[in-house]
């Protein structure tokens, strides 16, 4: 059976401005539905810019962006912005949680935004907070001290925490995570990625993974690093 691709880029190009270097210059990427891609760079080699680019938030200067066999980059940003909330579950390196909604509002806000996310979160009868709190069961978080609260009274790990479960509910088909477990000690980074992986092999979800820390490059089915496949960076050295 052929597989299918999640993610295919075609000769993408990037920069901020005309008179400024490109930042990227990717002549061909594809990531296959299901796949579990670690994506590496050092700080400042433009992978916060690929992953804007992927969900959308960003369009290339030239080039085609195809997520789910859509070409995002040429919808209408209304459009773009219901594909990413139906289609892509996002942990932000900088969370980007509601500051005055608690933990279980903010776990729950994707199925506000995604009709289609909200069906699967409720499927057989379920309610929508059961799901949240499933989610944040398996990290750590589904405390009665914890889930009202507003998240701004969190660790930076709890935050983190919580940002990974929004990503995680409804089973989007693709899930974006740009340094999840910067914030983590040991212990709850294995957990984190144990429910990261069971969740997507669960729902066929296709993980794409972005850190500069290569000792968890082993625990994924493909590693790419960024300045092998950027070319503008390369075109810099």
């Amino acid at each position: 059976m052929p597989q299918t691709a999640a993610i295919q880029l075609t000769d993408l190009r990037f920069g901020w401005r005309k008179d400024l270097p490109e930042v990227l210059h990717i002549p061909e990427l594809e990531v296959f539905s299901g796949e579990r891609i670690f994506i590496r760079g050092p700080s400042g080699s433009g992978k916060s810019t690929l992953l804007a680019l992927l969900a959308g938030v960003n369009l290339p200067t030239s080039g085609e962006v195809s997520i789910l066999g859509e070409s995002i980059n040429r919808l209408s940003g209304a459009r773009r912005d219901h594909f990413r909330s139906d289609h892509i579950g996002f942990v932000f390196q900088l969370f980007n949680l509601i500051p005055y909604l608690s933990v279980l509002e903010n776990v729950a806000l994707p199925c506000r935004f995604s009709r289609l996310r909200k069906q699967k979160a409720t499927g057989s009868g379920k309610h929508l907070y059961d799901e949240a709190m499933r989610l944040l069961g398996h990290l750590d978080m589904a405390h009665e001290h914890l889930i009202h609260r507003p998240v701004t009274e969190l660790s930076v790990g709890q935050q983190q925490r919580v940002a990974t479960a929004r990503a995680l509910i409804g089973a989007p088909e693709i899930i974006i995570a740009d340094e999840p477990t910067s914030a983590l000690d040991s212990d709850m980074r294995q957990a984190f990625l144990r429910l990261l992986f069971q969740e997507c092999e669960e729902t066929g979800t296709t993980l794409l993974f972005v850190s500069h820390d290569r000792q968890l490059e082993s625990q994924f089915e493909r590693h790419i690093t960024l300045d092998d496949i950027n070319h503008a960076r390369q075109g810099e050295q």
